[in-house]
């Protein structure tokens, strides 16, 4: 993976490289096209910073985007990364979503592994590590985002060692015993190291990456730092081995949990017209007592199949009924061309059938399933509406659904039942913790949830709204950036210490 550019001293100062551009291009009426924002967590969570700092966003432009070169969007300046038909199949739907993706969390479904798939990420990874080396200016700061691009950073010291490198895994990383499982786990690794800060959901996760660097690449790890020997003292990285005691680079590998824009969503939902169809949704449910509600990408990793369960053992348990409880189940489209994903659509959708079959009524639907995404009116909307947000992932980086509930509900009420498999258990310890793989615990949680006194709703959504409040996306990304600044700045001071000892 040997790549060559020039530095220039043009360019810009702060770029961010990502699977996707901040963009979706949309067809008019009249059949021209235009540029809209992307709704993804992602640019929500970086379009301040991107509003503030300016700079540019290197990423796939999407399908049918062939031909499609820089523009300028607002404040960000867009660098199209074009992928082949093969490439999408190969890198992302294959390695990336096929192989990472079922990997990192905890092997729910079986990882492939197929080396023509690994080309095509390696290929790829090469040419968006290439494109923001042409886009940054000279000492600029490039961070990179997520499992598909860990190459990225390595290619990026190789192409640009002037440059400041933050990388940030928004999934989790798995424990040793499965990364050991990845053919190109050292290759993975190298890719990595060449971060200067790489950042994770959990501390946990952060462990584990470190412990992968002792067991593959016998580096020196202490804490939350690790020694990455310089290039000429490394040796073979197929095998890990190198020269101990000479000259080593500091990378920081520690965790920064992720958050959303908390003001954006509260003045969201003090809207009156939010307000009004939250009201609005509640009827055209029949009012129900209690609204149970699940938000989630048709993924196996979110743990629909046992909410679904639970709730239908809790109706053949004659524990709620379809009169009073109803469970709105939105699941939006994810990766539909992976068989994995179609088999899970068509087993939730039977699921749902049988359990309405089974205990809906007239003008009563047990669950009510849509399988589309909303704009984010709708979804504040359904948040102020539901009683109950259900949470049940199986393994998952973050889960910013759990945050944006607690955001929402500034009349303190609300339940959150939430797995202590998402990152965000880590913050909101005032929700009903659940263990999405016990289906009895999860149902008396459900019950907890549906009974919980009006005084303890609003003891535990206070705490759980403050904690969101004080710790938003803001603050995670002035965290990361902060962190990237000094360790470039210690960085700089060994760098002119080594150069005074050799006068």
């Amino acid at each position: 993976m040997t790549l060559t550019t020039e530095a220039t001293s043009e360019g810009f100062e702060f770029v961010v490289v990502a699977n996707r551009l901040p963009v979706d291009r949309a067809r008019q009426e009249d059949g021209s096209f235009i540029w809209r924002t992307s709704p993804g967590g992602l640019v929500t969570a970086l379009s301040p910073v991107m509003e503030q700092m300016g700079g540019a966003w290197v990423g796939w432009a999407g399908e049918d985007s062939e031909g499609v070169t820089e523009f300028q969007h607002g404040s960000t300046h867009i660098v199209p990364v074009p992928l082949s038909a093969d490439e999408v199949e190969l890198y992302y739907e294959g390695f990336s979503n096929d192989t990472l993706w079922p990997l990192y969390h905890d092997v729910i479904a079986p990882p492939t592994y197929h080396r023509e798939w690994w080309d095509a990420y390696v290929t790829v990874n090469e040419r968006f590590a290439a494109a923001a080396a042409a886009v940054s200016a000279h000492g600029a700061t490039v961070w990179v985002h997520d499992y598909q691009l860990q190459l990225v950073p390595g290619l990026l010291r190789e192409l640009r060692p002037d440059l400041i490198i933050g990388f940030f895994n928004h999934i989790p990383f798995p424990a040793y015993g499965l990364f050991s499982q990845l053919p190109w786990r050292n290759q993975i690794v190298k890719g990595l190291l060449g971060a200067d800060v790489i950042g994770f959901q959990r501390t946990a996760d952060a462990a584990n990456f470190s412990r992968a660097v002792r067991r593959l690449m016998g580096y020196e790890t202490k804490g939350t730092s690790i020694y990455v020997p310089l290039e000429s003292d490394q040796g073979d990285m197929n095998t890990g081995g190198y020269r101990k005691g000479g000259p080593t680079r500091r990378v920081l590998a520690k965790h920064f949990p992720i958050s959303i824009d908390f003001q954006s969503f509260e003045e969201l939902a003090r809207s009156p017209e939010v307000q009004a169809r939250a009201a609005q949704i509640r009827e055209e449910l029949g009012s129900p007592t209690t609204i149970l509600f699940g938000v989630d990408r048709l993924d196996y990793t979110k743990g629909i199949r046992h909410r679904l369960k639970a709730y239908g053992e809790l109706l053949e348990d004659g524990r709620v009924k379809a009169e009073d409880t109803t469970l709105v189940q939105v699941a939006s489209p994810s990766r539909e061309r992976v068989e994995t994903y179609r088999q899970l659509r068509d087993e939730i959708e039977l699921t749902v059938g049988r359990i309405n079959g089974d205990y809906g009524t007239i003008g009563h639907a047990a669950v009510n399933y849509l399988h589309h995404g909303y704009p984010r009116e709708e979804m504040v909307a359904l948040y102020l509406a539901a009683d109950v947000m259900l949470v049940t992932a199986l393994r998952d980086g973050m889960n910013l659904v759990a945050k944006e509930y607690v955001a929402t509900r500034f009349d303190n009420d609300g339940v959150l039942v939430l797995s202590e498999f998402a990152g965000a258990s880590d913050d909101l310890k005032q929700a009903l913790l659940i263990n999405p793989h016990d289906i009895a615990g999860l149902k008396d949680s459900i019950m907890e949830a549906i009974n919980m006194p009006a005084r303890e709703r609003g003891r535990r959504m206070r705490s759980m709204r403050k904690r969101v409040r004080d710790n938003d996306v803001a603050r995670w990304s002035h965290d990361f950036l902060t962190e990237l600044a000094r360790s470039s700045a210690a960085r700089h001071s060994e760098a002119l210490g080594h150069s005074v000892g050799t006068i």
